[in-house]
């Protein structure tokens, strides 16, 4: 499949079936997020891969949805501030940037291997932290489940691209 094909492929899954998944995929969807680009290169970000089964109830504390954890993996992109570049002019730091790109690439590797994702912002920061173990130091970014879809994609909802692009100047 050609990247256009893709990112046209790819949705939101709400529905998983309990099929593990298999070792080589889970390594190339993780290897998808290693070669993401990040600021200086710097890779301030980590994956947690988490099993689903015997941590439902502690995994429905970070998103409560019941579909969160049908999936045999959840992952959880964290950001590491600490490590991340930072911009000299005004101090804004790239890490939850880094590694919200590094999400991107593993939902599309994902994707392409047949398996779904979900992107989770809408999580409880305070129990992710809590259920991953994070030193203070580590943002808690975004977070999937992944596994193979029980659903299927409904037609997308975007607006068009004249609302998003400008040309020139705002």
């Amino acid at each position: 499949m050609n990247f256009q094909e893709l990112i046209r492929a790819r949705y939101s899954v709400r529905a998983y079936r309990p099929d593990p998944v298999e070792e080589d995929k889970l390594a190339r969807i993780l290897e998808a997020a290693r070669l993401a680009p990040t600021a200086a290169n710097r890779q301030a970000f980590r994956v947690v891969v988490l099993p689903t089964k015997g941590r439902e109830t502690d995994l429905r504390r970070v998103y409560g949805r019941d579909w969160f954890t049908q999936a045999p993996l959840v992952l959880a992109v964290c950001a590491l501030p600490a490590e991340s570049w930072v911009r000299k002019a005004d101090g804004w730091n790239a890490a939850e940037v880094d590694a919200t790109i590094a999400m991107s690439h593993l939902v599309l590797a994902a994707a392409e291997e047949g398996l779904g994702t979900c992107w989770i912002a809408a999580f409880d920061p305070a129990a992710a932290r809590d259920v991953l173990g994070l030193p203070v130091d580590v943002v808690p970014a975004a977070f999937t489940p992944l596994g193979y879809p029980a659903d299927s994609p409904l037609p997308k909802k975007r607006r068009p691209l004249a609302d998003l692009v400008r040309r020139d100047r705002w």
